[in-house]
């Protein structure tokens, strides 16, 4: 049996995409989910094969909550989503049915699916899609982590300063620091780059966090945070820091 999950906080979509699924006796779905939250325990819990994800959905949106999902099962996405997302799903071929979509248009997707799972080809999420997704104006404002096992949203006004560790960044914020699996290259990508500035290969930093300059090494300084923490500044992050600064 093919194991699939529906994730949607519509009821009826729900009910659609269930009774679609009728007509293929190889599937079985095994949980609906209602929000983001409840997606990534039942794909914890269930290791599904497939599954139909929309992408608006309170607390937290599909694109987050396959960011906190070490390795994606195959996606179908059911949304009412704007241009940014259609243009992300097409250029890295995930497939997506756009709301209000046909009982042809479902099989046609399905069938697709079906198709690359019997020729072996897979169709295991793409991290690519993700990182196209993280530039639609919906993933600017937040950066959604996974801590202890709860799911945090924070804002990105409350956050400090980013660190490279390994492969994963240090979010520092005044509650705490959190890890999220992503590289320096893809929040600098992300964020406003009027709040946020590389300051150093390994740090991103939050102007607004910036009280003073001070010289070390050579070329090199020392930004000193409100906390009274210093975070390294090369050459390079200090031409960028007076620029966004106006120095």
């Amino acid at each position: 049996m093919i194991k699939v999950l529906i994730i949607d906080d519509e009821p009826l979509a729900r009910s659609i995409v269930k009774e679609y699924l009728q007509d293929y006796a190889q599937i079985e779905v095994l949980e609906e989910c209602r929000d983001g939250f409840e997606g990534v325990k039942a794909v914890m819990q269930h290791q599904p094969d497939l599954i139909f994800l929309d992408i608006q959905m309170p607390k937290i949106n599909g694109f987050e909550m396959l960011e906190l999902i070490e390795q994606p099962p195959s996606v179908i996405f059911t949304t009412a989503f704007d241009e940014y997302a259609i243009r992300a799903f097409e250029a890295h071929a995930a497939d997506y049915l756009l709301k209000p979509y046909s009982k042809e248009r479902f099989d046609k997707a399905l069938q697709k699916w079906l198709a690359q799972q019997a020729n072996s080809t897979g169709t295991a999420f793409s991290s690519a899609l993700l990182e196209t997704a993280a530039q639609t104006p919906l993933q600017h404002s937040r950066i959604v982590v996974k801590s202890n096992g709860k799911i945090k949203i924070i804002p990105v006004h409350d956050i400090q300063y980013f660190e490279a560790a390994d492969d994963y960044v240090k979010i520092h914020t005044a509650s705490g620091t959190h890890l999220k699996n992503k590289t320096m290259q893809y929040f600098e990508q992300l964020l406003d780059a009027r709040q946020f500035v590389r300051t150093h290969r390994s740090y991103i930093v939050n102007i607004q966090q910036v009280t003073r300059l001070d010289p070390y090494e050579k070329e090199n300084y020392i930004a000193v945070l409100h906390t009274g923490l210093k975070v390294p500044v090369s050459k390079a992050g200090y031409l960028k820091l007076k620029q966004v600064l106006g120095l």
